[in-house]
């Protein structure tokens, strides 16, 4: 049996650097998909990966285990997809869509192989197309939630503890970004 983050960050904390590799090769894809969610860059998301394992592990020491280590690391890179953000002074919803964050492998949203027609991969590429872009004009905030509940399955309580905030402002942002993405979706849905 695996041994748990628990005993990862023990191990982490009493030198074992092979502990740390491990958890990061547990959570780095997660938290490139976040990355690349808030920041719509695979350059940029990289640079975030890199800098949030970094920082956890200088910081391991603040870890308390009140939550789940998952948690407190996507908080961290949460936080350093903000700080990103305002160095490179732009927010991401703001970026003209570009060659670099074009093509993230499949549009979110997608459900599997496209059809064989021309016509419906066609259509299947724009409404891709225009899910990214509408989740690229929400706020950053709001980009968060639906990110850390539609694609990443965190529950309300996880989210809260990732982002600082009560439950209620979760779900209170939720059912706006919800909203947004419909409203901008609508004709296609």
């Amino acid at each position: 049996m695996p041994p748990n983050d628990w005993e990862l960050v023990q191990r982490t904390r009493e030198g074992d650097r092979d502990a740390f590799r491990e958890l990061v090769e547990r959570y780095q894809r997660r938290v490139a998909s976040l990355a690349v969610g808030m920041l719509r860059s695979r350059e940029d998301a990289l640079d975030v990966v890199q800098e949030t394992f970094t920082k956890a592990y200088q910081h391991l020491d603040r870890f308390k285990g009140d939550s789940g280590f998952y948690t407190w690391l996507y908080r961290i890179a949460f936080n350093v997809c903000v700080d990103h953000q305002r160095r490179e002074g732009k927010l991401a919803n703001l970026r003209p869509e570009s060659e670099e964050s074009g093509d993230l492998g499949a549009p979110l949203g997608a459900d599997g192989p496209l059809p064989d027609e021309p016509f419906q991969r066609l259509r299947s590429a724009e409404i891709g197309r225009r899910f990214e872009q509408a989740i690229r004009e929400l706020t950053p905030d709001h980009r968060a939630v639906i990110l850390l509940r539609e694609v990443e399955g965190l529950s309300y309580e996880e989210i809260s503890r990732v982002l600082e905030c009560p439950k209620g402002t979760v779900m209170s942002r939720l059912h706006y970004a919800r909203r947004q993405l419909q409203s901008r979706l609508r004709e296609l849905l």
